[in-house]
């Protein structure tokens, strides 16, 4: 039976160029967060490596079995008995691109779920910052909801939150939680950002758990911070602002039904021509 209660935490920090000062970061935070009760801890896109230019990524990323994340992260969640979110993990295929890969990862250290982002931040913004992450990533090609005491968590990577049609599949197979990890950018999270996101729970009546990137990277790359933990009924529950550091709050899993039952949309589709 899923738990109907949950303390859950996102970390949010400043990533820099290279991965084992990254990852020592980000484990201090997530024992930070469990020593306030955090049961499941989630982490930014990019957790481990903020680096700028595809020359310095695959200079960088490993493939999976031996990323150094991997087993860190593991260990983590065996050390502090919580369930850990662990953001994404730059992981080198065989065919020289990189998969964008989040991992769920359980209390034993057992990799429940990956998730490889799906939708490629190909982008030229008008402040003349400009992005083509096709040129380095290799897209997934698959929703995933993975299974915790707390319902199904659907996994969702930074630009996915655009794409609304993959929130409602989650929803529908089975998501209660939805987390998007994310490096956003100043200029499109002072307007998107938490927008994109409260409409994301209200249309799916999901919990969304959204950690961020926050301050100057590599390359004079700013993210914007403000990770957030929002309610089915689209509430701001926490808001990390622009810091490094953690946040929490206690979820109160009967929500999630609550507002289905007020709008219940999820059941309401119909098929239509095309104009």
């Amino acid at each position: 039976m899923d738990k109907a209660t949950l303390r859950a935490a996102l970390v949010q920090v400043n990533a820099g160029p290279e991965i084992l000062p990254n990852l020592e970061t980000a484990g201090r935070l997530v024992r930070d967060a469990v020593a306030d009760g955090a049961q499941l801890v989630c982490l930014p896109e990019n957790v481990s490596l903020m680096a700028q230019g595809r020359d310095k990524i695959l200079a960088r990323v490993k493939p999976e079995e031996s990323h150094p994340g991997v087993p860190f992260f593991r260990d983590l969640a065996r050390d502090t008995g919580a369930w850990i979110m662990t953001g994404t993990l730059g992981c080198l295929l065989e065919d020289g691109r990189v998969a964008n890969r989040a991992f769920v990862i359980a209390p034993t250290g057992d990799i429940v779920a990956r998730y490889d982002k799906i939708h490629m931040f190909d982008v030229d913004l008008a402040g003349g910052e400009s992005y083509r992450e096709s040129a380095t990533y290799r897209p997934g090609e698959r929703a995933v909801v993975a299974p915790t005491p707390w319902g199904g968590l659907g996994l969702s990577i930074c630009y996915d939150v655009r794409f609304a049609y993959l929130y409602r599949a989650l929803a529908k197979a089975g998501a209660s939680l939805i987390t998007v990890p994310a490096a956003f950018t100043v200029p499109t999270g002072k307007a998107h950002w938490h927008v994109l996101l409260r409409a994301r729970a209200i249309e799916t009546g999901c919990f969304v758990l959204a950690p961020a990137q926050t301050g100057l990277h590599d390359g004079n790359r700013g993210t914007y911070g403000h990770s957030l933990i929002i309610s089915p009924w689209g509430e701001v529950l926490a808001d990390a602002g622009e810091g490094v550091g953690h946040i929490i709050a206690d979820l109160d899993l009967s929500k999630v039904a609550e507002a289905r039952r007020m709008v219940p949309s999820l059941g309401h589709d119909r098929t239509f021509d095309g104009p």
